[in-house]
């Protein structure tokens, strides 16, 4: 079992939880480099919620507000 495989099986029913962690995350890093990076940030917070977050799923339906 992979690295990856074991990170997600830690994250299984907290996807909100993990997407609030990313987009921190991603908040930081813009904050940091004072947003010069922004969009290779955001195409990193994309591809991180697409394995991790609601996004992992696809055929499944969006978590309601």
């Amino acid at each position: 079992m992979s690295v990856m495989d074991k990170i997600k099986q830690m994250l299984k029913g907290h996807e909100a939880q993990a997407d609030k962690g990313i987009d921190k995350a991603g908040d930081y890093a813009d904050g940091r480099t004072q947003g010069k990076y922004k969009g290779q940030v955001d195409t990193a917070q994309d591809k991180l919620k697409d394995q991790f977050g609601s996004n992992q799923d696809p055929g499944s339906t969006p978590p309601r507000p």
